[in-house]
């Protein structure tokens, strides 16, 4: 068939096969002054910054005194060069004062490691949440396009991946800088023929620390994005609504797959990445340590040679100082390569940092009280709208809509599936831009409103209620905070479901569990409605709020719609027909258009599309009526003919 993949399998489990060799082949986007944006991050820390950088160099330096207590240990007061005895006084001075250093340098480093750790943590902290308030900015379209499970991944993996290096790299490039330079001082003032010989392989090492550090920030790069699947696919899998849809497929296996051809690229990607790189500082390692060896070796070619000033004490300090040179030089390499893993990572993150939100306030947008109509007032003229991500046929979803709600009216919509009726509702409140034409709101231009002030004014009720994981109580006050315990019954009582609650064990603190999941459909929706009545908007939108649920259901939320509704502008989109049989208003739309407008017994006198769809859904009750008593009779047959005790 054309609509599946190779072996039978459909198109959406070809990225399967496929995913791993496109993310091998991405690369992280180009990010102009990502260098100079990195470091802005930290301004707000500057005071704390001097001061550790001050508290770095300090120590660093005193790290470096000791080597050179050291060649006076052993020159003048172990081994005076008169040949005279030891000189303790000398010597017990030289050794306090070398503990005294090492004290200072601890205290030193406990205070500089809680200030870095401060100052790091609070700037990743100030970039994680950056990024959530930016995404929480985008229009309603980027996530009806980007996967939930990548959204958490920029904002969990791609930032804790930089939580290190924002957290050490200050304190590491300054520490290790300052100890190098001063440890490169203090050879030289030892002796600068030793120090040649020492830094003679420096400048290679560098380019090699380079090439290394490119190969590990593009494998950076691909193992944030196999991170990203993986998140997506925990995501879209192990909630409610995946576990139930694999098990009732019966696709535990399949999504079991998917899972371990991701984790297994995932754990290659993390192997090489912890690989890349140890080789060299492997070489890096055993060239620094070997030094030692070639400087005693030159050394004592110098002292038979007959060059002057080469003592054991100055042997003793140069190897002392040039083995403090090892850690430190490693250090910097090591940054050097984080710094370019890093990239790919930071990259991603400032990608999502300048994505710019399709719908912002427009300079000087006034707020909804300002607007010169009355409060509740929605206007259509001649909308058009297209969804810019979805396929393009040459036809607008929306095209040339035009009508008005009156405040306390009820306009409903209907229509075929596809007509563009949710599209209505969206654009009302400006969830939605549209394409051309104007939607106003109390008489003004939505575009010159305040998005806040829009939808302060407006409740919106779904087909597919969100309620999240925690209390019935905490999940009304979403919509008011504040609101007291009388208010949050006085608002169940009106969504006819306050009885319901008081019912449940814990009442008010009952947990309604994953996406509402422990409440049956109906309860939900009510819970929906009472968390609209507590927010009290002026305007309601209602988006197909019953067309899930059975009859019983829908009669008993039909009246808690009713009763919210009442005194309200509401926009309703309907499925069933009995449901907007007292509309003020209805217009059907077909094709992205509304061709038909009037009310239920106007639009079925008129014979239209609307007349049709009532004849459909009369004819389809009337077929599930028999169907009914047909089962019904066939029990009751069944029942008569059993045996009697």
């Amino acid at each position: 068939m054309g609509g599946m993949g190779p072996g039978g399998r459909p198109p959406a489990f070809r990225g399967v096969d496929e995913s791993a060799q496109r993310r091998l082949n991405a690369q992280a986007p180009e990010i102009p002054d990502l260098r100079a944006r990195v470091v802005g991050l930290f301004r707000p820390y500057r005071g704390r910054i001097a001061l550790t950088a001050i508290l770095v160099v300090a120590g660093a330096a005193l790290g470096v005194i000791p080597p050179l207590l050291v060649q006076s240990i052993f020159d003048d007061a172990l081994f005076p060069t008169s040949g005279a005895a030891p000189d303790l006084a000398l010597l017990v001075r030289l050794v306090l004062t070398m503990i005294g250093l090492f004290l200072l340098s601890a205290a030193l480093g406990v205070t500089q490691t809680w200030l870095t750790s401060t100052v790091g943590n609070r700037v990743t902290g100030d970039l994680r949440v950056r990024l959530f308030d930016h995404l929480q900015a985008m229009e309603l379209g980027f996530f009806t396009r980007t996967k939930t499970g990548v959204i958490q991944s920029r904002l969990q993996n791609d930032v804790g991946g930089v939580s290190d290096v924002l957290t050490n790299t200050i304190t590491s490039i300054l520490g290790n800088t300052v100890t190098v330079v001063s440890a490169l001082v203090a050879m030289i003032l030892i002796d600068w023929r030793l120090t040649v010989i020492a830094v003679v392989m420096m400048p290679a090492l560098i380019l090699v620390q380079r090439r290394v550090g490119q190969v590990r920030a593009r494998i950076a790069g691909q193992t944030q994005e196999s991170l990203s699947e993986l998140t997506s696919i925990t995501q879209e899998t192990l909630s409610v609504s995946g576990i139930l849809l694999s098990k009732a497929f019966n696709r535990q296996p399949t999504e079991s797959a998917r899972y371990r051809v991701e984790n297994l690229n995932q754990v290659q990607l993390q192997v090489r990445r912890a690989m890349s790189g140890q080789g060299f500082f492997a070489v890096v390692q055993v060239i620094m340590a070997s030094v030692p060896a070639v400087i005693y070796l030159v050394s004592g070619y110098l002292i038979a040679g007959g060059a002057g000033a080469i003592t054991a004490g100055t042997v003793v300090a140069f190897t002392t100082v040039q083995a403090r040179l090892l850690q430190p030089l490693m250090g910097l390499m090591r940054v050097a390569l984080d710094l370019q893993t890093s990239r790919a990572l930071f990259a991603r993150i400032f990608e999502y940092l300048d994505l710019t939100p399709a719908i912002v306030d427009t300079p000087g947008a006034i707020d909804v009280a300002a607007a010169p109509g009355p409060l509740g007032r929605v206007e259509f003229r001649e909308v058009v709208f297209r969804y810019p991500d979805a396929a393009s046929d040459g036809r607008p979803t929306l095209d040339g809509v035009s009508f008005v709600a009156e405040p306390g009216q009820h306009v409903a919509f209907v229509g075929p599936s596809g007509a563009g009726k949710t599209t209505v509702i969206y654009l009302a409140p400006r969830l939605y831009e549209a394409s051309a034409g104007q939607v106003l709101f109390s008489g003004q231009d939505v575009r010159t409103l305040t998005q806040e002030s829009i939808v302060e004014n407006v409740g919106i009720v779904s087909q597919e209620t969100y309620l999240f994981h925690a209390s019935i109580a905490d999940n009304l006050r979403y919509a008011k905070p504040e609101a007291t315990d009388e208010e949050l019954v006085a608002a169940c009582t009106a969504a006819n479901i306050h009885h319901a609650i008081v019912g449940f064990e814990h009442g008010y603190d009952t947990i309604v569990g994953e996406r509402g999941y422990r409440l049956s459909g109906g309860e939900k929706q009510r819970i929906a409605i009472a968390r609209v009545l507590l927010k009290d908007p002026p305007v309601l939108l209602l988006d197909e709020a019953t067309s899930a649920l059975d009859t019983v259901s829908e009669r008993v939320v039909q009246e808690a719609l009713d009763n919210v509704a009442r005194g309200r502008t509401t926009l309703s989109i309907a499925h069933r027909l009995s449901t907007v049989v007292g509309a003020d208003v209805i217009h059907v739309v077909e094709a992205g258009r509304i061709v038909e407008s009037g009310t239920h017994s106007a639009l079925l006198a008129r014979g239209g599309l609307y007349a049709e769809l009532a004849l459909e859904q009369m004819a389809a009750a009337s077929i599930a009526g028999m169907e009914a008593h047909a089962e019904s009779s066939r029990d009751d047959g069944a029942a008569s003919s059993a045996p009697r005790d």
